[in-house]
């Protein structure tokens, strides 16, 4: 019986221990009457805004004015000579051409929308157009003057912890039958989308060959990129373009009708395609020769 006791004892000893203690226990009761004292009631006194009394207002200016009167407005004259100034809203309305000049001004010349090539700046971007209510867009197709001709989709995956991921890769040349060619390539995960994004960056890939009245090079030349070598002759009127594979699409692209081509190496489209840019941007024309060493260009076959 004491064990217990003293047990109980111990625990209430412990109970303001506790993190929740009792109220009893934070607020005890009392039996007198709680008041401020005389110096915390100054103080707080003290601290509050001053406020003005109704005897520190000058009301002078008001003693004469009758509230029920009516005041006329009476403006002065204007002197003679006087001609008032239009309203903002007055004038003719600003044509575009007068709003383009002052932000010409302002900022500086506007910007004519061609760049170095002759093509829209805008051309990476082509014009979106929602076709349904479902939140599908579709691209229209560029219209700058470059065709495209895919090369090679093949699919590519990529391991990653919860399994492979499957990606198409899309292989594109561009060009405008005029000299001027480009190679691309893309990903994504259809094949729609890996092509216009490789043909996107063809077209910021662009090259231009130098070719003779007879479309064909000014001569010979040789370039490799990776483990690809591409071999390029030029050709006699009416042979036609003699190369195969990656080599002579980008040649066909780029208006090339006579030539030889051959593929030397590693037969991967994408490196021979390369290849075949990196060897085009070795050739030179007869002017640019003949400047160089210093000579006219009929001494060049001398």
């Amino acid at each position: 019986m004491a064990a217990t006791t003293a047990a109980a004892a111990a625990l209430s000893s412990l109970s303001f221990l506790s993190p929740n203690p009792p109220i009893s226990f934070l607020f005890p009761k009392s039996t007198k009457p709680f008041f401020l004292s005389g110096s915390f009631r100054s103080l707080s006194l003290s601290l509050a805004p001053p406020r003005a009394k109704a005897s520190d207002i000058d009301t002078a200016f008001f003693d004469d004015l009758d509230p029920e009167e009516e005041v006329v407005f009476d403006p002065p004259t204007p002197p003679e000579g006087f001609t008032p100034p239009p309203a903002f809203d007055d004038g003719p309305d600003e044509t575009e051409d007068d709003i383009a000049a002052a932000y010409e001004e302002l900022y500086g010349p506007a910007y004519s929308g061609v760049s170095v090539l002759g093509n829209d700046v805008f051309v990476m971007d082509s014009k979106v157009k929602k076709t349904s209510a479902f939140g599908k867009v579709k691209k229209e197709k560029v219209r700058d003057g470059f065709e495209e001709r895919v090369v090679q989709v093949r699919r590519v995956t990529k391991v990653v912890k919860g399994g492979k991921q499957l990606h198409f890769r899309a292989v594109v040349v561009v060009g405008d039958k005029q000299g001027q060619v480009g190679v691309g390539v893309g990903k994504a995960k259809e094949v729609i989308g890996a092509v216009q994004k490789s043909a996107v960056n063809a077209r910021r890939n662009i090259v231009t060959i130098p070719m003779t009245k007879y479309l064909t090079f000014p001569h010979r030349s040789e370039g490799d990129y990776g483990a690809a070598t591409v071999m390029l002759r030029p050709a006699a009127p009416g042979t036609g373009v003699i190369a195969g594979g990656a080599v002579r699409i980008v040649l066909e692209m780029a208006g090339v009708e006579n030539a030889l081509g051959k593929q030397l190496g590693s037969k991967n489209a994408l490196n021979n395609a390369r290849a075949t840019v990196v060897a085009v941007q070795k050739m030179k024309q007869f002017r640019e020769v003949a400047q160089e060493r210093g000579i006219p260009m009929e001494e060049l076959w001398k």
